[in-house]
């Protein structure tokens, strides 16, 4: 028999932003069944995830939420959006979930955020999973870099940012660097694009990319952090990334010398064209490290 669980769709208020997250529902009932937390990249949403959830969700409890200014989450006039403010709702979502034990799925935005998370609540954080999820300088790009350096006060800078909020960019990232693009589904790009153009998102978006340079800032405090508290680790990582290249995985070894890793032939968004590597391993992580 097929093993496909219930996925469930919810909202929960945290502060004024009504935050929208998916959650698988196990196949036992009670137990100490394994927890992840999802946490999506730029310019997706918990919808990212839902293959990997139909696959194992009947196994694990898997919950996604999308952040602010991401996917069906709603943000009041006003919402300041840092990252920061991104890791403090986030942070909400999982008190309010009562989630006092995860691993942590993090990739790409995911990674700053889930950082933030785990910096403030090292006991939380029973694993990591990370996927194209950056946190060394080695894993930047030439690209990343420029990124990373664009000023708000600078003429020119929005611009360059709103160059990547355009469907054309979208779809890059997606099929950049994949080995077959055909199996990547245009879905994705197709409802990130939709979100991306809904009424002040862009906006939002703008503002994030002014922020990035706070998370290049602190990758010394998120590496002594992995150093101090050694967390169970599987890494993978798409090794033709366009923005964070294949050295960026192998920097993990240095603070993480017991971390599983695994790179593949393909590109930022590997669970498109991966699944079926990588969800064995996420298998197997899970249920090796859990208890």
């Amino acid at each position: 028999m097929f093993a496909v669980p219930r996925t469930r769709h919810r909202h929960v208020d945290v502060d004024g932003v009504r935050v929208f997250y998916r959650e698988s529902v196990p196949d036992e009932g009670g137990g100490d069944v394994p927890v992840m937390l999802l946490l999506h990249g730029f310019p997706s949403a918990s919808h990212q995830f839902r293959r990997l959830i139909d696959v194992l969700g009947a196994r694990y409890r898997l919950i996604a939420p999308d952040y602010p200014g991401f996917g069906h989450t709603e943000a009041p006039t006003g919402f300041i959006y840092t990252f920061d403010n991104l890791a403090h709702v986030t942070e909400g979502f999982v008190e309010r979930l009562g989630l006092t034990r995860f691993v942590m799925y993090v990739f790409d935005f995911g990674a700053p955020v889930g950082f933030r998370l785990a910096a403030r609540h090292p006991e939380r954080i029973a694993g990591l999973v990370v996927q194209n999820g950056n946190a060394y300088e080695e894993g930047l790009s030439a690209g990343a870099r420029a990124f990373v350096a664009l000023r708000p006060d600078v003429e020119g800078d929005e611009d360059r940012v709103r160059t990547l909020l355009t469907q054309e960019a979208t779809r890059a990232q997606y099929e950049g660097g994949t080995a077959d693009p055909t199996l990547v589904a245009p879905d994705g790009w197709t409802l990130d694009q939709h979100f991306l153009d809904l009424p002040g998102r862009k906006e939002a978006q703008v503002a994030l990319a002014f922020d990035y340079h706070t998370n290049v800032e602190r990758y010394p405090t998120w590496q002594a952090w992995l150093r101090r508290h050694r967390p169970p680790a599987l890494i993978v990582w798409g090794r033709d990334d366009p923005f964070f290249p294949e050295p960026g995985a192998h920097a993990y070894l240095r603070d993480l010398p017991d971390a599983e890793l695994h790179v593949l032939d393909t590109g930022h968004f590997a669970l498109e064209d991966r699944l079926p590597e990588i969800a064995p391993l996420i298998a197997a992580f899970l249920d090796r490290i859990w208890k």
